[in-house]
């Protein structure tokens, strides 16, 4: 995973996430959202077969911390599920 900033201004987070897919950025959004301080938030793949998803993000605080805060929230739940998944399979 590669992860170029496009814009990076207080308020709005423009990023492209090189080598993620449809799932990865749906579940990163949803997590965004969750933020009580979110905007807007959304990505887009041009083409998606060999698009790179374009990640946008406007909060009414910082809008690197709202992601930043989401991808750890994230990163927890995953944890989580696998923690769970593999008990539930022994």
């Amino acid at each position: 995973m590669e992860i170029k900033i496009l814009e990076d201004k207080k308020n709005k987070l423009v990023v492209d996430v090189i080598g993620v897919s449809h799932g990865f950025c749906n579940a990163l959004i949803k997590e965004v959202w969750e933020d009580k301080n979110t905007k807007s938030a959304g990505y887009h793949i041009d083409h998606p077969l060999v698009g790179t998803p374009r990640i946008v993000i406007e909060s009414k605080e910082d809008a690197k911390k709202t992601l930043i805060d989401a991808s750890k929230r994230l990163s927890k739940k995953v944890d989580a599920f696998s923690k769970e998944f593999s008990n539930s399979v022994k």
